[in-house]
Parts: C-alpha cells; structure tokens; sequence
C-alpha cells in the first residue's frame, strides 16, 4: 500500500498527540490544521514540501442536471509530493491558478466522453454560487494500493481572517504530508517541530488556558506514508481511503501458509506411502551404479516439476476466478499488483521452500531403500517412522484448528452482523446535503412528506460532531455532539430511559434542553441526571438534562460506547436526513426522494 510513490520513503503525514497536565496521553489525531506545513517549512531546512489535503463535497452542474462529488482541496504542491500519473496537463503548474481543477480520466470520461478536455469548464456550486473550474490536468485513474483516492483536486482558498490568529495551531480538520531530504533523521526533525510549535503558540495557548481552560500539551510528530494504512491509532481518515487492520494480513497469511503447509505434508506422506510401487525402480538404479546423492537429485527434481506445474496452474486459476471472486466480494483486485519486485522475490522464495520442504525427505527415504529388500520385496515401510507419524498428526492438527477458526470466525461474523445494536435502522434512508440551512430543511420534510410512502424525516448534523463540556461545572466530558430534532430518536427507536424527549410544545427545548445517553450520565456520576446542569463554559452556555436515551452503538460495534449528548440548538446546521419509507416501497419512494431532492437543490 502507498509504496508506488518516487519519493517514498521521504513522505510523511503531520499527526499529534495530546498530554494532561498529569502526563496521561489524552488524545492522538492523525489531523491538522492550516499553520502546520507552512510554518514547519519555513523553520526547518530538511522539510523540502508540504501539502495539505481536506476533503470535500461539492455539487458539479453539467447542462440541468446536478451530481454530488466528493473532491480534494490541495496545495499546488501535491504533484511534487506524490506520484500520480498525468495523461494530460503539467503537474508542476496544474494547480497554481485559483479556479483550476485537475479531474481522473474517469471523470472525463464521465462528464465530457472523453480524456482531451485541457480547458474544459467545470461548474462547481458553493453553497448557492455556480464557479466555473477550467481543467488543467487529467490523471490516471488511481491505484487500488492507494491511500489518497481522488476524481478532483482545486486549490486550496484560505480565508486570510484564518491566518490572522495563533489559535489556529489548535484546529485539526486536514491532512497535511511533508516531503523531507534523503536521509533525513525523523527524531531531529521532530524535535525541532517541537521547538517551531512551542514558540509560535505559546501567547495563542496562553489565551486558549484562560479563555477555554486548555491545559493539554500538544506534541506533533511525523508519520511514515506508508505506514498509514494498517495503523491503528493515526488510521486513514478525513478522505483518506480504506484504513485497515494488520491483524486482518495476519490471519489471511496465516490461513494460506497453514494450507501451503498441510498441502507439503500431504505430498509427503502421499509420496512415501507411493513408493512401494517405486521400491524396485529404486533397488535396480542402486545395483547398476546409481548412489544415494543422484536418486535424491532426481526426487527433488520431481518434486521442482511437480511444484512448478502447480505453480503456473494456481495463477491460471486465479486468473480465471478473479473477475468472480471480485463480484462476490466487492473488490476490484487485479492480477497484475501480484507482480512488485518484492512480492516476485517473495513468490520465487515461497516456491523453492516450497520445493525443500515437499521433496526433501521423501528423496533422503527413498534413497536410502535397501536394493536387496526392495528387489525381493521384504522391506517394511510402515516400521518405526515417527516423523511421518508426527506429520500425520500435524497434517490433521492444522486441518483441525483450521475448521475450528473457520466456525469461530463465521460466528463473530454472524454476531457482528445480528446483533441488536440499540436502534431501528429497518427502511431508513440517508440522504446527506452539506450545509443546509433550517428553512431548507423544513421545506424539504414538506415536500416529502406530500408522497404517503414516507414516513417520517428526522435531520442531523452531518458527519461525526464531537466536543467537550462540563457536568455541573466539574467534570470535563468529551462526547459525540449529534444536532437533531424532535423525530429523530423516536424514529429510530432509541429507548427513552428516563425524563422526555424533545418536545415543539416547549420552546426552551431549542436554546436551553439537552438530551444524554447513559454513557453520559455515568461519566458524569450522575445516578439521577434529569434536571442537571451541563456547562459549555466557552460559549457562555448552560443546558439542562431533559432526557436520557439508552445506550446504542453509533460507532463500531467494536468500540466500547462513548458518551453522547444530543441538541437542538438553533445556531448548529444539519447535514443529513433521515427518511423512514414504508417496506415495500422502495422504487417508488427513492424516485420521489430523488425527484423532490433535485427540484429544490
């Protein structure tokens, strides 16, 4: 993953972590903000680029249709830093223009029929302003072992009001890459990070300690590219594709050794249990001069033949199947990632151990045949042969433990997917339109709510909203921040445990009510938390407790379930909808989403 890259191993993502005031380690965040790459740039000669990369949704108007994309807003940097292949246009000078736009061959493709479109007009809306985007460069389509997976890259515009304050240090909401010298010495260039952040913060975290009650230490480290995707903690993440586990390559490795290795024993002992039919072809080679050293040549010989046939029959299987095991596992895997010069290395290696450990030691017990026993036929094969013994019963062990993991992984498999996760998400569609304002909202649930097979609508804030508060102006609670209104939870059938939900009939419930699950409640060490005070002291904000929801899994299943805090404030937007269609109606209903959707959007 990541590896294609011409200037790996110099690429490296910006990360943080956060320290309390005890020493604990309270936060790591693969995130950053606006100053970190400039700023390290200038202070520090061995960070030749930087590039930062923020994900966005934009909607593309061609002709009187509309179609959402995601793009990436980038420095003019990014093609000096990662090695994307260009069909079309200069990658050094692609993105220096303000309303440039660089877009995939798939894209062209998609929106203009073709991939000669240098100088097309692309128009991108920003919330209700059509800006048309000229195309400076078309790009191959990205590799599957990619991180960074993009149809469009703009230049990033930065407020200058953003510049302006220190406090930006603290803002986390992008990625940003760093391309350092050969050779560099990434403890060195973190230490001097450590100097640059501390005295260009210091009067911003001053102000953040008194305004806020800030009091973490932050420490900004360097990430390897290429260890982004299998790292747990500073995953994939804010357009970054894909992240995964390496425990997952563990187990799919461990899977096909322990397979290679049952299918060498059974060639083993299949082998040797053969030889009885070979017994005289070996005892006549020994008495017309043939010694132990060439019988043992010819078996591994044999064995080569056998495994190289094999071989090639496994890549003409796997080229045959691929196209189904892709459909079946909605992947798009190609034959051709398999030919890296270290997997290639690799396979080589595999093959010849593979041959050793097949042909060795049938070729040492067939070689070692008496010619005077075999050619009268009185030679015993079973005897005392513990080794083949001891194979049988491994042979059998791994076969057994294999079925055993399979029925434990279907198992886990079949809990993850089946178990109650504290909420009805049966004939619920999502539809997510950034930014949209309250009015919009409310005509958009008129609108739909006109066709009978919805429901009910219930909106959200869109994406993941976390921050921190006080309970009863003590304990400081982070928590998911999730914006709703009154039909969101009783939509999805999150019980109410105690006190109500969100009620149109009270209109404080807007600007002075929340509501908390039970993760909440007992961070907060509240046994009766209706009527509690939570404090947003830097917002000069206090809200009391109205209800309490039982706890559900809003993130991974895997996850333990974090306290969560819900609101109707007025000044919070949406982001998505909820849309409770009734079953068995979703051609209809989809069509009348759709239709509503693109006549007021």
């Amino acid at each position: 993953y990541d590896q294609f890259h011409s200037n790996n191993p110099n690429i490296y993502r910006v990360v943080n972590k956060s320290i309390g005031t005890d020493g604990s380690l309270k936060n790591e965040d693969g995130n950053s903000g606006h100053f970190q790459g400039p700023k390290f740039k200038a202070g520090i000669p061995e960070i030749e680029e930087y590039v930062r990369v923020r994900s966005d949704f934009r909607n593309l108007k061609k002709g009187p249709e509309i179609f959402g994309e995601e793009l990436f807003q980038v420095d003019p940097s990014f093609f000096k830093v990662f090695t994307f292949p260009m069909l079309a246009g200069d990658p050094n000078s692609a993105l220096l223009k303000p309303n440039s736009i660089v877009i995939s061959e798939e894209m062209a493709l998609k929106y203009f029929d073709k991939t000669d479109v240098i100088n097309k007009t692309i128009e991108l809306i920003d919330v209700d302003k059509v800006e048309p985007f000229i195309v400076t460069g078309v790009t191959k389509k990205c590799p599957q072992n990619s991180s960074i997976k993009f149809n469009f890259l703009i230049p990033q515009k930065i407020d200058p009001n953003e510049l302006a304050s220190d406090e930006n240090w603290f803002n986390f909401f992008q990625n940003t890459f760093v391309k350092m010298i050969p050779n560099a010495d990434q403890k060195k260039v973190e230490g001097k990070m450590k100097k640059v952040f501390e005295r260009d913060s210091k009067a911003a975290a001053k102000i953040l300690s008194e305004k806020y009650g800030l009091k973490e230490k932050f420490v900004y480290l360097l990430q390897p590219f290429t260890d982004i995707h299998l790292n747990t903690i500073y995953t994939a993440q804010n357009g970054l594709k894909e992240p995964s586990n390496p425990m997952y390559s563990y187990i799919l490795s461990g899977i096909a050794i322990f397979i290679l290795i049952i299918a060498c024993i059974n060639f083993i002992t299949l082998t040797v249990a053969r030889s009885v039919k070979r017994a005289k072809e070996i005892g006549v080679r020994k008495v017309v001069g043939g010694d132990k050293k060439q019988l043992i040549f010819q078996f591994l010989g044999e064995s080569f033949l056998l495994c190289f046939i094999s071989f090639m029959l496994a890549i003409l299987i796997v080229q045959l199947i691929l196209p189904t095991f892709n459909n079946l596992a909605n992947k798009a895997l190609s034959i051709s990632y398999l030919f890296d010069i270290q997997l290639v290395l690799t396979y080589i290696l595999m093959f010849f151990v593979t041959v050793l450990l097949s042909g060795f030691y049938p070729a040492l017990v067939l070689s070692g045949y008496n010619p005077v026993q075999t050619l009268y036929g009185r030679f015993n094969l079973s005897g005392n042969n513990y080794l083949q013994k001891g194979l049988v019963v491994f042979q059998f062990s791994l076969a057994s433990f294999l079925i055993i993991a399979t029925i434990t992984i279907y198992s886990q498999f079949n809990f993850l997917t089946s178990k109650p996760l504290g909420y009805n998400d049966k004939n619920l569609i999502m539809v997510n339109k950034q930014n949209i304002t309250k009015d919009e909202t409310k005509l958009f649930i008129e609108k739909l709510k006109e066709n009978p097979n919805i429901i009910e609508v219930a909106p959200k804030n869109g994406g993941g909203w976390g921050t921190v508060a006080k309970a009863d102006s003590k304990t400081e609670i982070n928590f998911a921040y999730e914006t709703v209104n009154p039909s969101y939870i009783p939509m999805l059938e999150i019980p109410i445990i105690k006190g109500r939900n969100f009620s149109l009939d009270f209109p404080t419930d807007s600007t002075k009510s929340i509501i908390i699950n039970e993760a909440f409640a007992k961070k907060a060490g509240w046994a009766s938390p209706i009527g509690k005070i939570v404090d947003f002291w830097y917002n000069n904000e206090k809200y009391t407790v109205i209800g309490v929801v039982k706890d559900y899994h809003y993130e991974s299943l895997t996850q333990e379930i974090k306290p969560q805090l819900f609101t109707m404030k007025p000044g919070n937007g949406y982001g998505m909808l909820n849309i409770k269609i009734r079953p068995q109606t979703e051609v209809a209903a989809l069509k009348h989403i759709e239709k509503t959707f693109k006549s007021l959007f």
